[in-house]
């Protein structure tokens, strides 16, 4: 078990203590102490209300739900304390509809969905200068020995703490997927039974947990827990139309489990690369033709690219992650030929764009291990090399070493069209060979190209 707990945590603690408050610490942060792991956040559980928790923190701390969920600044974490509860009632299947204040620690433990979660720590005994502090692990429905048994089991009845929150089938799936846990068999069939709320929930909170599921150390087997649990048909039904679709060629996988496969071999921790790593074959089922090694697969990306955005949209991606999940589906199939001429290589840069070449490759890596295929071969090897070597050649207009002034001083002219096509045709000698971006050489072309551009 970890001992290593920051020091704006044990302040936060002694804080509360000083002022003869309950604390405890909950959530995937007990998760990670108990399991040794790298804590990212922490979360708290309290006796105390949400306003006398911002009394102890006037200036870094802001309550905005009625959840009782207080959340306090103090760099580098954002602390979030919430109030114990009891909850009544989940008439929108999200939310309940209505809380009151709990008074023990054993009351709001009781309504917490998984037994993973409702193991707090309680820190005591806090000497800032030593760093020194006692901890006690408390755990009443038996989470610890889930967790050592590899077990996702929820507190109580699973049929009413499943269909209280239908947001929480997702978050069994995640849970599972990122601690590599399976889902015990009454749970699970809760979550087949309840599948069709998953409707109910808002595409933003469904985005976030898929997204989690996605980063997860098992993300191929989160994403097959989901359809076998019934929840992927409404998350992602575009994806399950690739089971039973045959490939041709090295492929000896049908669509679906060569995507998955994909996925799971898929080295990005990004997960728009790996969501892209996922539907990058969406595509093949909507063009496929012929038969066994006959069968093609024409314009499969085109096709899948689409579909890809379309999926983005519905789960609510930024605009950045909807370009590169976009960018990546619709080129990954790309060409790996020794004989590719430079121009080629800038094609493929300008259509992936500069910051999402490692997406590629790493999409491109996790479809060949997926493939049943090495890692790499010496054309992947080559074609990097390659990306790196044109990469120091210019590829814009900014990227000459004269710009529009100095075509405007040498020609004598005003700002206009003319200043463009000069520029464009300096670009052009410079794209043949990007030993003639000198300062000196293009100054003595600025006339030549402009007479050129007159007499065209």
């Amino acid at each position: 078990m970890s001992s290593k707990i920051p020091i704006p945590v044990l302040k936060l603690i002694k804080k509360f203590q000083e002022n003869k408050l309950e604390i405890y610490a909950v959530g995937g942060a007990v998760r990670g102490f108990i399991l040794g792991k790298k804590i990212q956040d922490w979360d708290f559980t309290t006796k105390a209300t949400p306003e006398k928790i911002q009394k102890l923190f006037p200036k870094n701390s802001f309550y905005h739900n009625k959840f009782g969920t207080v959340t306090i600044t103090q760099k580098p974490y954002l602390f979030e304390i919430t109030t114990f509860r009891k909850e009544f009632n989940y008439t929108d299947k999200r939310h309940p509809d209505k809380i009151i204040w709990g008074k023990t620690l054993s009351q709001d433990l009781s309504r917490r969905e998984f037994t993973v979660s409702a193991i707090v720590l309680k820190i005591t005994n806090i000497n800032l200068k030593e760093n020194a502090f006692k901890t006690e692990v408390i755990d009443p429905y038996g989470g610890q020995k889930d967790l050592k048994n590899k077990v996702l089991r929820t507190v109580g009845n699973p049929d009413e703490r499943i269909a209280e929150d239908a947001l929480r089938m997702m978050r069994a799936v995640r849970i599972a997927s990122q601690l590599g846990l399976v889902i015990e068999n009454k749970t699970f069939a809760a979550i087949k039974k309840n599948a069709k709320q998953i409707k109910k929930i808002a595409w933003e909170r469904i985005k976030q947990e898929l997204f989690k599921i996605l980063a997860s150390p098992h993300p191929a087997e989160g994403i097959l827990v989901l359809y076998n649990a019934g929840l992927l048909k409404y998350i992602l039904p575009e994806l399950i139309t690739g089971r039973g679709v045959a490939q041709a060629k090295h492929h000896v996988d049908d669509v679906w489990n060569h995507s998955l496969k994909s996925l799971q071999y898929c080295s990005s921790k990004d997960p728009v690369v790996r969501l892209a790593t996922l539907l990058h074959d969406v595509g093949k089922p909507l063009v496929a033709q012929g038969e066994g090694e006959e069968r093609t697969f024409y314009n499969h990306e085109v096709i899948g690219a689409r579909v890809a955005k379309k999926i983005g949209r519905r789960l609510r991606l930024s605009n950045k992650e909807l370009d590169k999940l976009y960018r990546l589906v619709r080129h990954h199939q790309f060409t790996l030929n020794e004989k590719q001429t430079d121009k080629a290589f800038r094609r493929f840069i300008k259509r992936v764009t500069k910051p999402y070449i490692k997406d590629m490759l790493d999409l491109r890596i996790g479809d060949r291990l997926g493939g049943g295929a090495r890692e790499t071969s010496w054309r992947l090897e080559l074609f990097k090399k390659r990306l790196v070597e044109v990469q120091k050649q210019p590829f814009s207009l900014k990227d000459l070493k004269v710009n529009g002034q100095d075509v405007m001083k040498v020609l004598k002219i005003k700002p206009g069209p003319k200043v463009g096509q000069v520029l464009n045709g300096l670009f052009a000698l410079v794209e043949e060979d990007k030993d003639k971006n000198t300062r000196k050489y293009l100054l003595s072309q600025i006339p030549k190209i402009a007479k050129k551009t007159t007499t065209s």
